[in-house]
């Protein structure tokens, strides 16, 4: 009897699958950069009998299917539409922005390349690895999409898969950090880094620091090691787990996250714990943590940091609050990011209730951020990355924790409707507007926004009134910001139509 062959051979299986991967990693990387061009530079137009479209600042016509994540676009093209594929998007973007700012960039064309590239790598890790059982990783490691209105959210500096996919989180990466010795004499060190000397030992004259495996490959330290300035120890006898922040990691068995400077651009800044960061560090925990004292939600603090003081940003660690103390007994934390991008067990997909899940969301989210604003002048950067949401077993919102000291502003050192206006878009553009949607999309007919009303009308602030009547709301132009090469910690806003109207 003949053979028959049910399966295809394993060259075109592997063929298939890399076509796959590719179809993919097109849709999911660009979707992001859409929503940049859509919002940033484009004109929306209406269409008589016809599908809505953009303008774009050449005059050329661009649509594309759905909204939150927008995918298969296509130009009008004598009097045809036609479809534009991720190569030719990146093309069409460049020649758009240089005609809208006169100016060129050839980094960002490659950026939003590289992070293409990522997005099919990260594909295929997870797709031979086990996802993580706890939800909370599960949740911090989910973002392979990433920031919904970046350019290029995945983005790894350009450098091969193999120096940065053992690091990822998106590909559920665990991993030991190396140990340092760090010669006594070169420590700086602000703040309770107590923590670290319980890592390991360092010998005689040195002090213990801990190092993220990626940033060694990253920093030049030769000239260290070889005078004595720095020797290894090692690595951890625990592992660690990448947060979402990639350069944050979490030790479970210690209950503590780390985080470190990585010479790596990502999304709009490179990842460095920069100097004039670290030194208002103090200043800033402490103000949040006063904010915090008495009021809703909870804040990982930001205790304190270790480094050296010939490569005080290269070799910067800082000791972050873990859960303990800080998370309701029986409540599991959850990313806001991971609710938005989805992953398994997310209580997005499994509330029986939304409506009621929606307003326990606002109230466990909402009231700890304007509170700190009102009461003591305290502006959280409260997005999606630095918001973990908690849930009781059946999956309800019950507390909200905010972390990175960093992104914080305070109104003693800023204008007070400049800080109004990025715990706008921290708060309501880039995360409420993002979770509503993402519940909206999963429950149709579900109106996110007056809910949201209510929870911010709640509050007897004097900006309220107006962010409930204002035409627009702003939104970061994260594209522009990259195109022109603005400062990574520079924020320039858009108007959006206002939703809470």
């Amino acid at each position: 009897m003949k053979r028959v062959d049910l399966m295809p051979p394993p060259a075109d299986a592997d063929a298939a699958r890399r076509a796959d991967v590719a179809d993919r990693a097109d849709a999911l990387a660009a979707a992001p950069l859409l929503n940049c061009l859509l919002r940033e530079v484009a004109e929306p137009i209406a269409r008589p009998g016809e599908p809505p479209a953009h303008r774009l600042p050449s005059g050329r016509l661009l649509r594309v299917c759905g909204e939150r994540r927008p995918a298969g676009p296509e130009l009008l093209v004598d009097g045809a539409w036609v479809r534009v594929g991720h190569a030719e998007l990146v093309k069409l973007v460049a020649e758009e922005l240089r005609r809208h700012t006169g100016l060129v960039n050839h980094e960002l064309p490659a950026e939003i390349v590289d992070s293409r590239d990522a997005v099919a790598a990260l594909l295929t890790a997870r797709a031979d690895a086990t996802p993580p059982a706890d939800p909370y990783q599960r949740s911090e490691q989910s973002l392979v999409t990433g920031h919904p209105h970046h350019p290029a959210p995945k983005a790894r500096g350009g450098g091969p898969v193999a120096g940065w996919l053992p690091y990822a989180p998106e590909a559920y990466a665990r991993f030991p950090l190396v140990l340092l010795g760090v010669r006594a004499d070169t420590v700086v060190e602000e703040g309770d880094t107590r923590a670290l000397d319980a890592l390991g030992e360092a010998p005689p004259g040195y002090r213990l620091l801990p190092a993220h495996p990626w940033q060694l490959d990253l920093a030049d330290l030769g000239p260290a090691f070889a005078d004595g300035r720095l020797i290894r120890l090692g690595t951890t006898e625990f592992e660690t787990w990448p947060t979402a922040a990639i350069r944050t990691v979490y030790a479970p068995e210690r209950d503590l996250f780390l985080k470190f400077s990585l010479d790596v651009r990502i999304t709009n800044d490179i990842r460095r714990l920069w100097r004039h960061d670290l030194l208002k560090l103090r200043r800033t925990d402490a103000a949040v943590g006063r904010a915090f004292a008495a009021g809703p939600g909870a804040w990982l603090s930001d205790r304190g940091y270790r480094t050296a003081d010939f490569a005080f940003e290269e070799l910067a660690v800082l000791v972050r609050d873990g859960f303990r103390d800080r998370l309701r007994p029986g409540a599991t934390p959850l990313l806001a990011a991971g609710l938005v991008e989805g992953f398994p067990g997310s209580p997005l997909d499994t509330t029986e209730d939304p409506v009621a899940w929606w307003d326990a969301y606002l109230d466990a989210v909402v009231p700890p951020v304007l509170t700190a604003f009102a009461e003591h002048g305290v502006v959280l950067e409260a997005h999606l990355q630095n918001t973990l949401v908690a849930v009781d077993p059946a999956g309800t919102p019950v507390q909200a924790l905010f972390r990175d000291a960093e992104g914080v502003k305070l109104l003693a050192d800023v204008d007070r409707a400049a800080g109004w206006e990025r715990l706008v878009y921290c708060l309501v553009v880039n995360h409420l507007w993002e979770v509503g949607a993402a519940l909206a999309e999963r429950r149709p007919g579900l109106a996110p926004w007056p809910a949201v009303r209510r929870a911010l009308a709640a509050h007897d602030l004097p900006e309220i009134p107006a962010l409930l009547t204002a035409p627009t709301l702003p939104g970061k132009t994260n594209l522009l910001l990259r195109w022109t090469e603005a400062d990574g910690a520079a924020a320039r806003y858009c108007p959006l139509p206002n939703p809470l109207r």
